[in-house]
């Protein structure tokens, strides 16, 4: 057997997670073996498996073509500073109890330095038209190289600057940007604190103003995009109070920044109105409020009843129009035109017929 990756030391803080990589070729393919040896100088090493250290410790592995292993312990202690030893073998008495295996265990080691994490005191203050964000670093610390502020996932500021305090100032008011941001100490290893921007529910209504045919579903929705999230929502209609899930005609269904009221069977008399959606977090609550307007079933048809109508108006007014209208004038034989040139003609012809028959 012999190693192809071998895991790497690191440095972690206290709270963190760490995570190992080992991979080793051989034929047969060999198994993989963690073992870990403290900093005590009477500890010795002793074998690591999944879900050792009260279910901390995690270990994978594959055996296709050749052996890769992986373990990975959460929320790091300083008793779990040491070396960490990736053994490999393929001796067919690598395991047996009473037999030295033939080929020995190879070995690769990794030390693992688990620093206590330094206090981190967060601030955020609100001023004119701006709020500002800032994290300080209190007692020992590693060598602060550069700054970062991130916001769900996206880099908002950097800097290469060394100080053990860094700061950030966003426009606007707290209720418009609530949310947690991360200031980030770029070290080895790096300091992560949190800024909490916490304020009361900021509901709003997908739709304020929502229609619906009778006896249809009506669906109404309101969110809240702010933080942290809603831990209650309530349901009311205007002149009646609270709606719930009892009363058989309304379904609510509410999930963290989300809550959906569906109405069955729209009355018109009934369900139309004013509904008020209410949130509530442990800063306080807001809510929203949603028009609903109930048409009757037939009133889609009116569109196409007025066009009916119109055409029905205009072939009327054709119609009397055309009756109304004089008569065209036939003209008389004797009149001008044609029929008297022929007629002239006949009898130019009849009055040469007669000389020629006195002659």
């Amino acid at each position: 057997a012999g190693f192809i990756k071998s895991p790497l030391s690191q440095k972690r803080l206290t709270q963190d997670s760490v995570e190992l990589y080992c991979e080793a070729i051989g034929n047969p393919i060999p198994e993989i073996q963690w073992w870990f040896e403290g900093n005590d100088p009477n500890e010795t090493y002793a074998q690591l498996w999944d879900g050792a250290r009260q279910d901390r410790v995690k270990i994978n592995a594959t055996y296709n073509l050749h052996s890769t292993s992986t373990i990975s312990i959460a929320n790091l202690t300083g008793d779990d500073s040491g070396m960490y030893e990736c053994r490999a073998s393929n001796d067919p008495d690598r395991n047996h109890l009473s037999k030295s295996p033939k080929v020995k265990w190879i070995r690769s080691q990794a030390n693992v330095f688990v620093i206590e994490r330094p206090e981190i005191t967060t601030e955020v203050t609100p001023g004119s038209g701006k709020v500002t964000l800032s994290c300080n670093i209190s007692g020992p610390h590693p060598t602060i190289t550069g700054h970062k502020w991130i916001h769900k996932e996206k880099v908002l500021e950097e800097d290469s600057k060394s100080g053990a305090s860094t700061s950030y100032v966003i426009e606007g008011t707290v209720e418009e940007h609530s949310g947690i941001y991360e200031c980030v100490f770029e070290a080895n290893p790096q300091i992560r604190g949190e800024v909490n921007i916490s304020v009361a529910p900021q509901v709003t209504a997908y739709k304020k103003s929502e229609h619906g045919n009778e006896g249809d579903t009506g669906v109404l929705t309101c969110k809240n995009p702010s933080f942290p999230a809603v831990t209650t929502w309530s349901w009311h209609k205007s002149g009646q109070g609270r709606l719930d899930n009892a009363s058989g005609r309304y379904i609510i269904k509410s999930s963290g920044n989300k809550t959906e009221l569906r109405i069955l069977k729209l009355d018109i008399e009934q369900d139309t109105g004013d509904y008020f959606c209410n949130a509530t977090n442990s800063f306080g609550t807001g809510d929203a409020t949603v028009n609903l307007r109930v048409r009757s079933r037939l009133a889609a048809l009116w569109p196409f009843l007025g066009i009916v109508a119109e055409v029905l108006v205009l072939v009327t007014i054709i119609f009397i129009y055309e009756k109304r209208r004089k008569p065209d004038e036939v003209p008389d034989d004797d009149d001008g035109g044609s029929a008297p040139l022929k007629s002239n003609a006949t009898n130019h012809k009849d009055k040469n017929v007669r000389q020629r028959n006195a002659n």
